[in-house]
């Protein structure tokens, strides 16, 4: 251990002494390509790699929900060329794993957040159910009838569905995939009967007339679906929303977080990347470091709640 401290040390020495950045930046995404996270990575990336003056090379790390490419980057030298794409998964694996190979807190350096988002409850055309509460009343009358799936045990898909099981007194079965489309595909091929997927991913379906938005998730209507109305009208005090932000590997020198933050802020004030945000149904807006690392502790709080409420067995 002692030798290897003495090797990343001398590393980052060597990569310190050199103008950042020297070299391309590899922002890793810790799901495959064709998901949501993987349409902003690619999205932010591309503004960044102009403005820095090098490539932004997208390294899609899928596994276990996500932690596979966290760790991955956690481990990672801190010089700031490594940069890890952290969505709203990421805080419900600390809630919900009862140990991560890598501290969620210590080990990434915050940067900024990027944009956040609600879900989307969404069913396919020839589906009986028109409203939530349809859906819900079926659901109550026969528990274990409906499934729902997600990009994984421990996502923020997952448990969303478990928190409107438990505010709504369903029982919906959950059926896990690897992450990426699989859920969204899934339902179109009608092999599962609901989709509960971020904005970003669904609204092209939805405009495309291949889902039928039965709620959003937000607290109040949400202006790139402004006549689909929220859950809570049905499940009074229900919310979700998830986010998606910029990381780096934990000890990045602060002023190379600093410039990712300006350049972030640059990026997102941008007309075309901003507009595009909007388009995939986000509301795009910087933080600072420390207000998305608050952030991301108060989502951590939060989602240990709702695996303490469905008696949830941690893994």
């Amino acid at each position: 251990m002692r030798f290897l401290a003495i090797a990343l040390a001398l590393q980052l020495g060597v990569a310190l002494a050199q103008p950042w950045p020297a070299k391309p930046l590899k922002l890793v995404t810790p799901f495959p390509p064709g998901g949501s996270a993987d349409v902003i990575a690619r999205l932010i990336g591309q503004s960044l790699a102009a403005q820095l003056g090098q490539p932004v090379v997208i390294d899609n790390r899928p596994g276990a929900g996500g932690v596979v490419g966290n760790e991955y980057a956690a481990k990672q030298v801190p010089d700031g060329y490594t940069l890890l794409l952290i969505t709203g998964a990421y805080p419900v694996q600390a809630a919900m794993l009862k140990s991560l190979p890598f501290d969620p807190l210590a080990d990434i350096a915050m940067v900024s957040l990027l944009t956040t988002y609600p879900f989307v409850i969404s069913v396919r055309p020839d589906s009986p159910f028109r409203t939530l509460g349809e859906l819900i009343a079926y659901a109550r009358a026969n528990p274990g009838k409906l499934n729902y799936p997600s990009s994984g045990i421990g996502t923020v898909h997952h448990l969303s569905g478990e928190l409107l099981n438990a505010m709504a007194g369903i029982e919906m079965v959950h059926v896990p995939f690897r992450g990426g489309a699989s859920p969204l595909t899934e339902v179109l091929g009608g092999r599962v009967d609901l989709l509960l997927e971020a904005i970003t991913l669904s609204i092209g379906q939805l405009h495309a007339g291949k889902l039928r938005a039965l709620a959003v998730t937000s607290a109040s209507r949400w202006p790139a679906l402004p006549e689909v109305p929220v859950v809570a009208q049905t499940v009074p005090g229900y919310e979700v929303n998830s986010f998606i932000g910029l990381g780096a590997t934990g000890r990045t020198p602060e002023p190379i977080v600093a410039r990712l933050n300006s350049e972030v802020r640059k990026a997102l004030a941008q007309p075309q990347t901003h507009a595009r945000f909007v388009e995939l149904g986000g509301a795009p807006g910087a933080s600072t470091p420390a207000e998305m690392r608050a952030f991301i502790e108060r989502e951590i709080g939060k989602w240990r709640d709702v695996v303490s409420l469905r008696k949830i067995e941690r893994q």
